[in-house]
């Protein structure tokens, strides 16, 4: 249950719905299997998979839906080939070249005999959404796919207005800024050992793990003029992360004390008990830090110093 990614969004005058209403609509929108001739699909789907059947779990303001997407696989390489071996088969026939036109036909055709026999992929992608911050978290390491399942939010509401979350400060400056005066960090955060850094100019990207940020070596990179886009971070004890420039959280991990108590609460070999209790520590979890990674950030962009989550 524990989410991996995160890709975050403020929503903005969300629809007043209570748990069944909002039920009975994901319901509309639930997924149904790919049909033949379908490249991709998506709808919602039980969170608990095989072990429950409801769409949607809310605890204490705290809302987990889960969106199933299916895609038929079907490589261009292998279009591309069919589409080159019956265009020279009947070039070779008729005694002429074929028209552009003519293989575009051909290889509409082609696609439409091969797709209901692609292989699928199926992935599904968690939602969290936290009513008393008017927030939701995407558990997607795409943010294309997270857009995707906010879309099909919308559909299913009728209307949805979010937005990316923003900062005061732009994190890549932040970022860089922590790098370059060890002074100017938070007193809980930890510097992790992994960054990405990059060029003003056409000197690409540098990218490093398992190295000392601290470093002599690090620290003239900084020098040069490069800039910290992606940066290994820990809030201390509780939550760590690679925070990248679009304020994305990737590669997420738990503190060690909040995983120890999910696992030691009595869910009596209840699968449903189990999700929900992870659910709502990790939620709980996750709010309290993204409050505190905003907090480093200067607070959110748009609000004053002495405005606070309701």
């Amino acid at each position: 249950m524990w989410f991996k990614h995160l890709h975050l969004y403020r929503l903005h005058g969300a629809p007043a719905l209570d748990a069944a209403a909002l039920e009975a609509a994901l319901s509309e929108q639930a997924f149904r299997p790919l049909g033949g001739s379908e490249p991709r699909r998506l709808g919602w789907c039980a969170p608990a998979g095989r072990a429950g059947t409801q769409l949607l779990h809310e605890l204490q303001g705290q809302r987990l839906i889960t969106a199933l997407r299916q895609e038929r696989l079907l490589p261009a390489s292998v279009v591309r080939e069919e589409v080159e071996e019956r265009s020279a088969e009947l070039e070779a026939r008729e005694g002429r070249k074929l028209r552009r036109q003519e293989k575009l036909g051909i290889k509409e055709q082609v696609y439409e005999e091969l797709l209901p026999r692609a292989f699928v992929r199926t992935q599904k992608v968690d939602l969290w959404w936290d009513t008393r911050r008017g927030l939701i978290g995407v558990n997607s390491s795409s943010r294309k796919r997270a857009e995707e399942v906010l879309d099909l939010l919308r559909e299913t509401l009728g209307s949805l207005k979010v937005t990316p979350l923003s900062s005061q400060t732009l994190p890549m400056r932040a970022m860089t800024g922590w790098l370059v005066e060890p002074g100017e960090r938070p007193a809980d955060m930890v510097l992790g050992d992994q960054v990405e850094l990059k060029a003003k100019g056409d000197d690409g990207v540098l990218r490093a793990r398992q190295v000392d940020l601290d470093s002599d070596e690090i620290q003239r990179l900084l020098e040069s003029g490069r800039q910290a886009s992606k940066l290994a971070l820990e809030i201390e004890g509780r939550l760590s992360f690679v925070l990248h420039d679009d304020l994305a959280l990737k590669s997420l991990r738990f503190g060690d004390a909040l995983v120890d108590e999910a696992t030691n609460s009595d869910d009596g070999d209840d699968a449903l008990v189990r999700l929900e209790t992870d659910f709502l520590l990790m939620s709980q979890a996750l709010g309290e830090n993204v409050d505190r990674l905003i907090g480093w950030l200067g607070g959110e962009a748009g609000t004053t110093s002495d405005q606070r989550v309701a």
